[in-house]
This record gives structure tokens, C-alpha cells and sequence, in this order.
């Protein structure tokens, strides 16, 4: 009956769905001119050097990025980059029957995603790339198991949804732009030295070291500035997917699991507190108090 239940309710809500995993994707269409333009900063010495063409080093790049979304290289690569680990027995005494319900809840293979545990006293989960399920193992320890099914039907919905694609993509795109702004500060730290310390015997060491500084720091703010537009609306973007995988969450019929978790983090004092805008920008996640009172109305509804 649950299983009918969700397609009905994916059925109807088809459209706005579609609309949510669009609009997960604004931040990599932002992203995606400066991302171009920094792989062309960086083809422009080898092309002085070799006859590569441009293309090839977009495609090589754009291939990179696909491969991490094959699950064997996604595990590899990301679980030790995000400090992540296998779970421990008793983690995994814990987390095996719940995950495999929820697969089976929402037909699902239990092994298309990997369940991954991180050494924190935060209470926190988070889904990334195509197939990684990420918890805490404070989480793990002090939630419930209801409470804890409620975060992983929570999870589980960003990957549905296909919140962690965007993100995935979003990430690596962006790689090319902060690794060009690094390199355009360190050059303008050079630049700038250089017309401190040989200026001071030559009017014009000074003046093309002073200009060429100058370039370079209006280069690297245009890419950085970018960098941190594509951020903002990214965390704009993921209070939206935050809200989404909650209304997915309930029609899998773990709402009030997942709101019982919630509340768990309220009652440790680490969120849930109002906050300014700018902060509200900066935040990636909405207030734990808002989730729970849009949680409790889509319920009674």
C-alpha cells in the first residue's frame, strides 16, 4: 500500500519534481563560462608547447568528472576524502536492517548506495555524489532507530531527487576556477614583491611589476567572485533540495521519524536558532526549527 501510495504522489507531483532537479542544476549552469574560461587559461601554455587542441583538454576534463560517478571510483575517491569509513559491526547491525527496509520500501537494489560512517560528535548526514549515504557515527549512536530511518529516507531522497548529481557536478566544475584564483593571488603576490623589492632601483621594474599585479588581482577577483556567486546560489538551491527530500521523505512514510530526529538536534542546542540573512545565505541547510514546523504541516495535511 506505501509503494502504491508513492506512485501516486510521484505521479501527481511529477511536474514539480522535474522543476526541483532543474533548478538543482542553476548553480552548475553559473558555473560552467568560468569553468570553460579557467581550462582555457590552462590549455594556453600547453598550446604554446603541443599541438592539443582545446577541445581535447575539455573533453579529458569532462570525462575525469563522469568517472566519478561510477560507483567502485565514487567509494574510493570520496570516502577517504570526506574522512568516511565502512561502519563497524555494530554500526552495521544498526544501519543493514534499516537501509534494507528503506531500499525495499521504495524498490530499490540495498546495494546501489553505500552507507558510509564519519567519526563526529556532530549529530549531521549528508548525501554525495551518486551513491554515498554519509551519517555520523554520533548519529548512529545516539539517534534512535526510527529517528535514524528517518534520516536515511531524508538521504535517500536527495539521491532520488538528484540533489547529489548536481552537487557532484557543480564541485568538480569549480575545481579548475579556485585552482586558477589560487595560482592568480600567488602570481599578484609575486608581481607585487617583485615591484617592491627591484622597484625601488628601476622606475620601470616598478611600474610593469605594480600593473601586471594589478591584472592579476582583477583576474583572480573576477573567478573568485564567481566562485562565491555560484556558492550562494548553490546554498540558496540546497535550502530548496533540503525541503524536497523532507516531501519525499514523508510520502515514503518516514515524516515523523524524520521529524523526531530533527527535534533530537534541537534538544542538543546545535541548530534550530534564528539567524541573519547573510548567515541564512552562507548556510547550506535550512534551520532544524523550520524543517520540523513544514514537516508537522505537510502531516497534517
Amino acid at each position: 500500500m506505501r509503494n502504491i501510495t508513492n506512485a501516486m504522489r510521484d505521479k501527481r507531483g511529477g511536474r514539480s519534481i522535474e522543476r526541483g532537479a532543474i533548478w538543482a542544476f542553476t548553480p552548475v549552469i553559473a558555473i560552467l563560462p568560468f569553468s570553460l574560461l579557467a581550462l582555457a587559461a590552462f590549455w594556453l601554455p600547453l598550446a604554446v608547447l603541443t599541438s592539443v587542441p582545446y577541445w581535447w583538454v575539455v573533453v579529458g576534463f569532462l570525462l575525469i568528472g563522469l568517472s566519478l560517478f561510477v560507483r567502485p571510483v565514487q567509494v574510493l575517491a570520496l570516502t577517504p576524502l570526506l574522512g568516511a569509513r565502512r561502519p563497524t559491526s555494530d554500526e552495521a547491525a544498526k544501519l543493514d536492517p534499516l537501509w534494507n527496509q528503506l531500499a525495499q520500501s521504495n524498490d530499490l537494489p540495498p546495494n546501489r548506495y553505500v552507507v558510509r560512517v564519519l567519526p563526529s560528535s556532530d549529530l549531521n548526514a549528508f548525501a554525495c555524489g551518486g551513491h554515498l549515504v554519509v551519517v555520523t557515527s554520533f548519529a548512529v549512536n545516539e539517534l534512535s532507530e526510527r529517528q535514524l530511518q528517518g534520516v536515511l529516507a531524508h538521504e535517500l531522497s536527495h539521491h532520488l531527487g538528484l540533489h547529489t548529481v548536481a552537487i557532484t557536478v557543480g564541485h568538480w566544475l569549480s575545481t579548475p576556477v579556485v585552482l586558477l584564483a589560487r595560482i592568480g593571488f600567488f602570481m599578484q603576490n609575486v608581481a607585487q614583491a617583485a615591484a617592491d623589492s627591484f622597484g625601488r632601483d628601476s622606475r620601470a621594474i616598478a611600474t610593469v611589476g605594480n600593473a601586471a599585479a594589478t591584472v592579476i588581482r582583477v583576474v583572480s577577483w573576477v573567478f573568485t567572485a564567481a566562485l562565491r556567486a555560484s556558492d550562494a546560489l548553490s546554498n540558496v538551491v540546497g535550502h530548496s533540495s533540503e525541503f524536497e527530500a523532507d516531501r519525499r521523505a514523508i510520502d515514503m512514510g518516514f515524516g515523523r521519524e524524520l521529524a523526531g530526529a530533527l527535534r533530537h538536534v534541537l534538544a542538543t542546542g546545535s541548530t534550530g536558532r534564528p539567524i541573519g540573512w547573510r548567515a541564512r545565505l552562507a548556510a547550506s541547510h535550512p534551520p532544524a526549527r523550520t524543517r520540523v514546523a513544514r514537516i508537522e504541516a505537510l502531516l497534517r495535511a
